[in-house]
């Protein structure tokens, strides 16, 4: 029998009635019913406010995200008030717990920059050898492989992964930049560029000079890279990859399989694949609207998306909506203000007034087609696509560039689960089999 023939009946053997995660309160997606979700930790790195709760009903708020219980808000209007790059420091706030004098902040880049250069040799063997179609998935893989590179890999003493994190902090930006370049040469054909980091200029604009033939960029485009990673840098635990750090972590396993793990878990379109789905969406409204600026055509086509008549047939708006936030996100805020920046700048003034006719008109839109009281806004996913774009990166770098910035944050909720945490997270799932006898093989049909 050929594998096709042997997998004929097997969904049958995995179908689960609906009605039973009703019957025994299963969580489905660690979530209550209410949408909000089951408490399974408690953190001290970041935190995410969508509503309120007050007597069982959800009550929608301006969404906040706080850092270390500092406002995202504070955080870029005042590095952008200092006229500087900030990634760095919030990357040393996010793992340290505070914010770093100056003193602090230029020995903590010391240290990065100490570390930005690949160990001797896996730019070629473990890289350039080995290329993959998806850099997500060549970044799990040269994580995985700094284990052999390491002389103490396993070792959870704090100081020992405190050196871990710092060093993936540094060397995660060459090894998207490198995974991206053996990828456009092997598999498109293209020109191999492999430009080494330089120091004492930060990650933000050491990527986009390894990324770039000419290594040119502009200040408008190295801000914006480092504000989007500052945004991206944390979302409390439980976003899917932290918890995914945190569940891996408790087993007291090392640094690098615990975030490879949590890479494997932002590749996926449902977390941090998205922007690239808003991309394809965007597409295609663009394709089918002929008028940008006219709110009515525009409105029209959003109304065929959701009842399932164009795009791709889900019915979903990609980038509308947040499973916490509802009514704001306030990195799409941010991100916003950067993205009419770069509009200017790059002849994109027509694309961003469809994004803000889209952004403006769906929510509206969505409660009256799906007949649903859901309160949504845009998210950060709705213009980061639209922000790298006008940077001029390729869309296989966009979740790259999101694990780029989430390495601090998962880094520091390794660290939390180390010292706080002290049990293996192991949760409970309901067995529904049911008593079977083990048939001799000459009895079997």
């Amino acid at each position: 029998m050929n594998l096709k023939e042997l997998a004929q009946n097997i969904e049958a053997n995995y179908q689960i009635d609906q009605q039973l995660y009703i019957d025994f309160n299963v969580k489905r997606g660690l979530r209550n019913k209410d949408g909000s979700g089951v408490l399974v930790g408690i953190t001290r790195i970041g935190g995410v406010t969508g509503f309120v709760k007050e007597e069982e009903e959800i009550i929608p708020v301006q969404g906040k995200l706080r850092y270390r219980g500092i406002e995202i808000n504070d955080i870029v209007s005042t590095i952008a008030k200092e006229d500087r790059n900030g990634f760095e420091e919030i990357a040393f706030l996010l793992l340290f717990g505070k914010l770093p004098n100056l003193n602090e902040l230029n020995s903590f880049k010391a240290l990065i920059d100490s570390n930005l250069e690949l160990p001797a040799g896996f730019k070629e063997n473990m890289i350039l050898k080995a290329p993959s179609k998806d850099i997500m998935n060549k970044l799990a893989r040269s994580v995985l492989a700094l284990y052999s590179y390491d002389e103490n890999p396993d070792s959870i003493d704090i100081l020992n992964v405190l050196r871990q994190s710092i060093e993936l902090i540094a060397r995660f930006p060459a090894m998207i930049a490198y995974g991206y370049q053996a990828k456009s040469h092997y598999y498109d054909n293209r020109s191999l560029y492999l430009h080494n980091p330089e120091k004492a200029i930060g990650i933000a604009e050491n990527f986009l000079r390894m990324i770039r033939p000419n290594k040119k960029y502009t200040e408008l485009e190295a801000r914006t890279l480092d504000i989007s990673l500052i945004l991206h840098a944390e979302h409390g635990g439980g976003n899917n990859s932290a918890f995914t750090t945190h569940v891996v972590t408790s087993s007291d396993t090392d640094t690098y399989s615990a975030i490879s793990a949590a890479i494997g878990s932002l590749k996926g379109p449902k977390h941090g694949g998205a922007n690239n789905k808003v991309m394809g969406m965007m597409e295609n409204i663009k394709q089918n609207v002929k008028n940008w600026e006219d709110e009515k055509e525009v409105s029209d086509y959003i109304v065929k998306i959701l009842r399932k008549e164009a795009n791709d047939q889900t019915g979903l708006v990609y980038g509308i909506g947040h499973a916490v936030y509802t009514l704001s996100d306030p990195r799409a805020i941010i991100l916003k203000k950067y993205a009419y920046e770069l509009a200017k700048s790059t002849n994109s003034e027509k694309e961003f007034i469809l994004y803000d006719i889209i952004e403006r008109v769906t929510p509206k839109l969505f409660n009256e087609i799906k007949d649903n009281t859901k309160v949504v806004a845009a998210n950060v996913d709705f213009y980061s696509g639209f922000v790298y774009n006008m940077l001029c990166i390729p869309p296989e770098l966009y979740t790259p560039i999101f694990a780029m910035a989430r390495i601090a944050g998962w880094c520091a909720h390794r660290i939390e689960e180390i010292i706080a945490g002290g049990r293996i997270i192991r949760p409970a799932y309901k067995n529904l089999g049911t008593k079977a006898d083990y048939i001799p093989m000459k009895e079997r049909k």
